[in-house]
């Protein structure tokens, strides 16, 4: 059983995305503020979902009979990747936006000064 190369690469791609997709989504449920969840968010949807179509790109070579049904593929997932390259960015910027002119600051991690004077 012997696989070859493309095969072990795109597995490889494709489990890296899965990987990258799941901490992601671990980030999405433990980080603190509204803006490092979208952080996180935008870090699935870009890297995440880049590896994974790298992935099934070179599974639609392996496993399509004609190059032209994998060609096919190929061109819908580069498709549907641009979108999501165009999209992402500006409905995360948008949301930041809204959440900054709603009056929603993010967290900087500095602690307030307890009473006293100095």
């Amino acid at each position: 059983m012997s696989e070859s190369a493309l095969d072990i690469a795109s597995w490889a791609l494709i489990g890296s995305g899965a990987i990258f997709c799941l901490i992601g989504a671990v980030g999405l449920v433990r980080l603190p503020d509204l803006f490092s969840r979208m952080h996180a968010g935008s870090i699935i949807e870009t890297l995440g979902i880049l590896l994974l179509f790298s992935g099934l790109a070179i599974q639609a070579f392996e496993i399509l009979p004609s190059t032209k049904a994998a060609l096919l593929v190929c061109g819908k997932l580069v498709l549907i990747a641009l979108f999501l390259f165009i999209t992402n960015p500006t409905t995360t910027h948008a949301l930041a936006q809204a959440a900054l002119w709603g009056g929603i600051n993010p967290k900087t991690g500095r602690r307030k000064k307890r009473g006293g004077s100095s």
